[in-house]
């Protein structure tokens, strides 16, 4: 097996067996050419004709791991339990961003355990893309300056207690505003400007944008890990 981490210098694609299509991927991979399956993510890749640079998971979804341990990727078995095929993906590698597709939508649990594992790797950068939107973990103490078109929905979920220490560009802005679980969320405010800024006192503000924003926010995303 190789030695882990596996290390990338650019950014990885990681894609799951979950709801994806092919233009979703598409999308992702202009930014991070190199992909990564995770366990039956390396079925959908192949129905797509594309070969991913490594397999990582269990290995008790994919259709035939004798097929692509033979193959030409690379085939990372990680029996362990105690954690997800996505999970296994981010501590088996190093990549200074990862955008990640076929983890959200589908089932709720499934989507669930994606957002845990982002607030469980903080040092991780990672972009989540959905059929309608996309989304991250905002890092603690970083302002997060994002593009968007004004009046595209933006939407701030609190996966713990944050406090929002300065916000612009939001139709309502939420500087000192404290989100929590079971408290207060941040569904549904607007871009009023063509940047919006927020940073947050805490790690675990999740923001949530339109589709549309992929790129913009990969790019914010990177530079707030520099």
């Amino acid at each position: 097996m190789d030695r882990l981490p596996i290390g990338f210098d650019t950014p990885v694609t990681v894609v799951g067996g979950g709801a994806l299509d092919e233009t979703m991927i598409s999308e992702a991979r202009r930014l991070a050419p190199t992909l990564i399956a995770a366990d039956g993510g390396a079925d959908r890749l192949a129905n797509l004709r594309l070969m991913p640079e490594a397999v990582i998971g269990d290995m008790d979804s994919i259709a035939d791991p004798e097929h692509w341990r033979a193959g030409p990727a690379r085939f990372i078995h990680l029996a362990e339990q105690d954690s997800t095929d996505f999970e296994k993906c981010l501590y088996a590698t190093e990549a200074p961003l990862y955008l990640a597709a076929g983890f959200t939508g589908g089932r709720v649990d499934h989507s669930l355990a994606a957002m845990h594992v982002l607030l469980k790797y903080p040092d991780k950068r990672v972009v989540m893309i959905g059929a309608e939107e996309v989304m991250a973990l905002v890092p603690a103490e970083m302002p997060l300056r994002v593009t968007l078109n004004p009046g595209s929905k933006v939407s701030i979920h609190p996966l713990r207690e944050v406090r929002a220490t300065r916000s612009r560009g939001l139709a309502w802005p939420i500087d000192d505003l404290v989100f929590a679980p079971g408290d207060r969320s941040g569904t549904s405010n607007e871009a009023s400007e063509p940047v919006v800024e927020m940073a947050f006192e805490g790690l675990g503000a999740l923001v949530i944008f339109e589709r549309a924003a992929l790129a913009s926010l990969a790019g914010a995303l990177s530079e707030s890990g520099r």
